[in-house]
């Protein structure tokens, strides 16, 4: 299993880089930023010295959307980064939350989606692009070997058989053991059904992590705390999930949209955040369910059995009040106990 860092580009950027280093040299392989223009500085001016400043860290958003920026100025973004640190990024993509909302638009369609990550796949290849309307281009000073692999972030019925129909990977914003089967199991068939092979699909889940010392009442409420603002993004999605198939759909299992019937609103300002006053709706066992909490082992046997339904990399959110000291013990403890678990 591989290990991705994940953190909001809050100024000063050189603080978002410093922890990327500390995260490389605490055996992440993967760093990942948000990518909302309002409420965060540009990631890809960052990821640029992120990558300059790693020698092997793979590095993309978590992730863009289709709607915030012209589909080959993405590529060229995602190419002119590989060109210069040699193909060590990731195009992770989605229809679009805080990025859209905060700017009065809606998420895009999973239409849109789909041709927004055939273009932009395409043309960081080097390859030609249909940009619309007959427009078809290619960027010439892409060189030869050129890749991009391009995550597509999913949680509905739709999107998720889009994932495995189209995507290079998948990603999943939540931890839970029973959601991460059904939906990964739901990725993999229809990867099948497109006459693909399912293991060609990575499939990353991302969540928030918190290392307690014990397992104690009063640590596992202060970790909880840290981390509850998670299931308020998560719920921005499940809300959209609920307007759409209806409250008790069979489409949409229950154990993902059960615990925003108390949800009123959200106000993005305070968005992956702990502290947040909008996720007081979220109740503790949604937080135990969508994340990572409690001492080292616990987290090394959670992540063992997410590593045996399929998950390759865990993303680790670190928005909270620990993030050096959780990119330490994950390097020091966590991460070398789950490698040595996947050894035969």
């Amino acid at each position: 299993m591989d290990f991705g860092l994940v953190l909001q580009t809050d100024p000063p950027a050189a603080r978002v880089v410093s922890l990327m280093k500390r995260a490389e040299r605490n055996g992440f392989r993967y760093g990942w930023t948000f990518d909302s223009a309002v409420l965060w500085q540009e990631p890809f001016v960052i990821h640029s010295q992120i990558l300059a400043h790693t020698t092997k860290l793979k590095v993309g958003p978590m992730v863009t959307n289709p709607g915030t920026r012209t589909w080959e100025v993405t590529a060229s973004t995602f190419a002119t980064l590989n060109d210069m640190y040699g193909n060590r990024t990731v195009c992770g993509i989605g229809r679009g939350d805080s990025a859209l909302r905060v700017a009065g638009r809606p998420p895009t369609t999973l239409a849109r989606l789909s041709d927004a990550m055939r273009v932009i796949r395409a043309l960081a290849r080097g390859e030609e692009a249909d940009l619309g309307g007959g427009t078809t281009v290619r960027f010439p000073w892409v060189a030869p070997g050129a890749e991009l692999p391009v995550w597509m972030a999913a949680y509905g019925p739709k999107a998720l058989r889009m994932a495995g129909a189209e995507a290079d990977g998948f990603i999943l914003q939540l931890a839970d053991l029973h959601l991460t089967e059904y939906m990964v199991k739901t990725v993999k068939d229809a990867a099948v059904a497109a006459g693909r092979d399912p293991a060609e699909v990575t499939v990353c889940v991302a969540a928030p992590a918190y290392l307690t010392a014990d397992d104690s009442p009063g640590a596992l409420a202060h970790a909880r705390e840290q981390c509850r603002w998670f299931g308020g993004m998560v719920g921005n999605h499940v809300a959209d999930l609920v307007a759409r198939y209806g409250e008790h759909s069979a489409a949409v299992p229950g154990e993902l949209t059960a615990y925003v019937k108390a949800r009123r609103g959200y106000d993005y300002a305070h968005h992956g955040r702990s502290g947040n006053p909008d996720t007081a709706f979220v109740p503790d066992e949604i937080v135990d369910r969508f994340c990572l909490i409690g001492p080292p082992a616990a987290h090394i046997g959670k992540l063992n059995a997410l590593r045996a339904l399929g998950v390759d990399q865990f993303a680790l959110y670190a928005m909270h009040d620990a993030t050096e000291s959780v990119i330490d013990a994950y390097g020091a403890q966590v991460i070398p106990a789950v490698r040595r678990a996947a050894q035969p």
